[in-house]
């Protein structure tokens, strides 16, 4: 079975939690993977990931027990074929707005005839080449989580859910929230209110659906609404927050610090 799959087959009425990883380094994701979270996604969209940090990033969460998903740049056959390739098993597709879209994405992780996936006989995924069957039995891993980011996208929820070989569902509340008129405003009561029909309508389909908040308090919500699964910030986010607070938290208001070794740290 697929591990993300399997992931939400065993959570129940927990939903697993995850995050972004953005900040293109292996030691951070291998320590996030660390830190707890269930599962985590290996953004290529947002950030400056790279092919060889993709592999790296994979390379150190294999030592953790948090499930990766590699989010690819854009719904392209020879984008996800290298990600494939590199060992991931489960891909984001953003800004899917049809099942059409969808039913590409599909093909674009599996071999032929089901696909269009282009056969490598030495990779990361087949252990280079030492997997028995790799080729045979690949499909039946590969798992795909297509986005829905528009309003547009929202309407055609069944028929992109219908799409054999899509797995999951997720709703990104900001561009959503944008598409809606309401930018930068994912908590805007509009955007919640499509937000919870849609996980109304993906129960109905017995599809599972995720979303994602910028701190726990609005994730809490989308629990409450009742999404499978959930992410959380990001790495650099959340190194961001702490980082912020530490500083808050050191700083005399309207004034700077200054530190030395005779006389310590100063406000002026």
């Amino acid at each position: 079975m697929n591990p993300f799959s399997h992931l939400l087959k065993a959570a129940g009425a927990h939903p697993p939690v995850g995050t972004w990883i953005m900040s293109a380094s292996p030691l951070v994701a291998e320590a996030t993977g660390h830190a707890g979270f269930d599962w985590a996604v290996l953004d290529m969209e947002h950030s400056p990931v790279d092919m060889m940090e993709v592999v790296q990033m994979l390379q150190a969460l294999s030592a953790t027990k948090m499930v990766p998903v590699v989010r690819v740049a854009w719904n392209d056959p020879v984008l996800v074929k290298r990600v494939l390739d590199a060992g991931a098993t489960t891909v984001m597709f953003p800004f899917v707005q049809n099942a059409d879209e969808a039913a590409r994405a599909v093909a674009a992780t599996r071999y032929p005839p089901q696909g269009v996936r282009g056969l490598s006989a030495m990779s990361r995924a087949s252990r280079f080449g030492t997997v028995p069957n790799y080729l045979a039995n690949a499909n039946r891993s590969m798992g795909v989580i297509v986005q829905l980011e528009s309003a547009q996208a929202i309407k055609q929820l069944e028929a992109i859910a219908g799409v054999e070989g899509v797995d999951g569902l997720f709703i990104g509340p900001g561009d959503l929230s944008a598409s809606m008129g309401h930018v930068g405003q994912s908590s805007h009561p509009a955007v919640m209110d499509l937000m919870s029909q849609a996980v109304l309508r993906c129960k109905a389909l017995g599809k599972p659906i995720g979303t994602i908040g910028g701190d726990p308090e609005s994730v809490a919500q989308y629990r409450a609404a009742g999404f499978d699964f959930v992410a959380v910030g990001s790495d650099l986010g959340l190194f961001m927050q702490g980082a912020r607070s530490a500083i808050a938290a050191l700083r005399t208001p309207g004034s700077e610090h200054v530190h030395s070794v005779s006389s310590g740290t100063r406000g002026y």
